[in-house]
């Protein structure tokens, strides 16, 4: 019993790291999965199937070593040199997905709420700014909150989707994209990129468990149900005619479909990009520990003032662009990582 419940523990975790606000939003599936249709399904079925197995082993190869970082993680995939020049690529990684976050803030506020996206943005900073100043506890608090919320809501909107007459159709579709050879590689980036950025806490947590089945039913758990809601979202937004289009595409099928829980949604998403922006500068201010000895305040105004420049962007184009690009980036880990014998 102890070692069930330290397992679905470690699948939170697994599971909370992973899901940013473009998964919450559906642009980042769309993005890698559904535009490609029935053949993003296929991707989508590899892409669960290398989350169970290579977030395990990321898990338990970190158990092994007794890595407490992914620094350390890292000096043992790439070697104690080559890995200081992916730390920083890590960093400058880090910058470009709390950037993406901090418009995504802002595309809520516009296209859902019909505000303006500078408003979305600036309250996201503010409330991050109280967010650092009382601790990282209430952060987590809103984690563990949101995550299964959107699990609830994701497999109601699923359930309505298959329950329509056209959804075989849609489903079964493989709609032309000139950039279809990405519908190939897509599951390795998607998976690779994830787990790049993911390692910053699977790794710690992975070091404070003793017992090593506990971790690797654990890493099962929460590659299962990561597969889970992409499938479950992958199949509602198929639905959406021309879903490229729009920048909250999950928002847009719960204000179809079920509209009395649109705005708690709504909330839900923003919750989502709002702990993905802290938990992304909360991590790039520890990277930046090691170079620069400031106060966290200068830092963290620092860190909020270099995405919020980025952040003038548009949310879907920063992350059709910048996401893609982390992911081939990230491919020499999971290879790496993939070639590493098992214990």
């Amino acid at each position: 019993m102890k070692r069930m419940a330290g397992s679905f523990q470690i699948a939170a975790v697994y599971v909370g790291t992973v899901i940013g606000a473009g998964f919450a939003t559906g642009r980042e599936i769309v993005e890698f999965f559904t535009r490609f249709g029935f053949v993003g399904f296929i991707a989508i079925l590899l892409s669960g199937y290398l989350f169970i197995t290579m977030g395990t082993k990321i898990m338990l190869k970190s158990h092994d070593i007794k890595a407490k970082s992914f620094e350390e993680f890292n000096e043992y995939l790439f070697g104690k040199w080559f890995s200081k020049i992916m730390n920083i690529v890590m960093m400058i990684m880090l910058i470009g997905v709390s950037a993406v976050m901090l418009s995504g803030a802002g595309a809520v506020f516009q296209e859902q709420l019909l505000l303006s996206k500078q408003l979305g943005i600036l309250l996201t900073i503010g409330l991050g700014f109280l967010t650092m100043m009382v601790g990282m506890k209430g952060l987590f608090a809103v984690n563990t909150f949101v995550v299964p919320l959107m699990i609830v809501f994701n497999l109601l909107l699923m359930v309505y989707s298959v329950r329509n007459a056209d959804f075989l159709d849609a489903f079964l579709m493989i709609p032309h994209a000139e950039d279809g050879w990405k519908s190939v590689v897509a599951p390795f980036s998607y998976v690779a990129f994830n787990l790049a950025m993911a390692q910053a806490v699977l790794v710690p947590v992975a070091g404070e468990v003793r017992d090593r089945e506990t971790i690797k039913y654990g890493g099962y758990l929460g590659g299962f149900f990561l597969t889970l809601i992409l499938i479950s979202s992958h199949i509602t937004l198929v639905m959406i005619p021309n879903v490229t289009q729009y920048q909250i595409p999950m928002a847009v099928v719960m204000k179809s479909f079920v509209t009395g829980f649109y705005f708690i949604y709504i909330l839900i998403i923003y919750g989502e990009i709002f702990t993905s922006v802290i938990g992304g500068v909360f991590g790039l201010e520890k990277q930046l520990g090691n170079y620069w000895k400031g106060s966290s305040l200068w830092t963290f105004t620092g860190i909020f003032l270099m995405i919020y420049s980025l952040s003038f962007f548009e949310y879907s184009e920063l992350l059709s662009y910048l996401y893609p690009l982390f992911g081939y980036m990230s491919l020499l880990f999971i290879i790496l990582l993939w070639m590493k014998p098992n214990k």
